[in-house]
C-alpha cells in the first residue's frame, strides 16, 4: 500500500526546455558538455558553491558572454508551470491520503527565477502543498546518487515499499527502484502527473 509520494519538479510539474541553455551558448563557442563543466554544474546543484562563484567559473569558459547573458541562458531551460498540475497537487494534499515530498535537482539561480516567474503567492501555494520540500542545493546531495534517496527515507521514516517516486529521468527512477522504492519514469509529452492516481 502506497503511503508516501515523492515528486520531481522539472518536467514533472514545471515544463522544461532542456536544450535551451546549450543553444543559447553556441554563439559563445559552446559545443558540448566537457567533464569539467559537468562537474561544475553538479557541484552547483549540490550547493557546493554559490551563484556568484558559479557564474565566475562559467565566465572563465565563456569570457565573451556577459554575466546577464549567462544568467538568462542558464534560466532559459525553465518554461511554464501549468495551473492544472498545481491544482492537482493541491487537491492531493487536501485529501491527506499520502505524505507528499518534493525531491528536485536544482540550484539557487533556477529557484529564484521560478519564484520571480510564478510570483511568491503562487510559488508558496506550490511549496505548501508538500509535507517536505527537498532541493538538492539546500541538502548537498543530488539524484541519482543513492545517498539522497537513503537520506529522504531515513529522515522521514519511510518504508521503500510504501513509497512511490515520480521522475522523468530513468537514471533517477532506476536508483530509487534499486532501494525498493516504487517508481514511475514519466514520459514527458506523452504522460502527465495528473494521471498519477491511475498509476498507484
Amino acid at each position: 500500500m502506497i503511503k508516501n509520494i515523492i515528486l520531481d519538479f522539472g518536467d514533472v510539474l514545471i515544463n522544461l526546455d532542456k536544450p535551451a541553455t546549450a543553444k543559447a551558448m553556441v554563439q559563445h563557442g559552446f559545443s558540448g558538455i566537457t567533464p569539467d563543466l559537468e562537474q561544475l554544474f553538479q557541484n552547483y546543484e549540490k550547493g557546493l558553491l554559490g551563484s556568484s562563484e558559479f557564474l565566475d567559473s562559467v565566465s572563465s569558459y565563456f569570457p565573451n558572454a556577459s554575466r546577464e547573458y549567462l544568467v538568462d541562458a542558464w534560466n532559459s531551460i525553465l518554461l511554464d508551470f501549468p495551473e492544472k498540475r498545481l491544482n492537482f497537487i493541491e487537491q492531493l494534499a487536501a485529501e491527506n491520503e499520502y505524505k507528499l515530498l518534493l525531491l528536485s535537482n536544482t540550484n539557487d539561480l533556477h529557484i529564484e527565477c521560478v519564484k520571480q516567474e510564478m510570483g511568491m503567492k503562487r510559488y508558496n501555494r506550490f511549496k505548501n502543498a508538500f509535507d517536505v520540500f527537498y532541493l538538492s542545493y539546500e541538502i548537498g546531495m543530488r539524484k541519482p546518487d543513492s545517498e539522497i534517496f537513503e537520506f529522504v527515507l531515513q529522515e522521514n521514516n519511510l518504508v521503500p515499499q510504501e513509497t512511490y517516486f515520480v521522475d522523468d529521468v530513468s537514471e533517477n527512477t532506476d536508483a530509487a527502484a534499486a532501494l525498493g522504492i516504487n517508481t514511475w519514469n514519466l514520459a514527458v509529452g506523452k504522460e502527465d502527473i495528473i494521471q498519477l492516481k491511475s498509476k498507484l
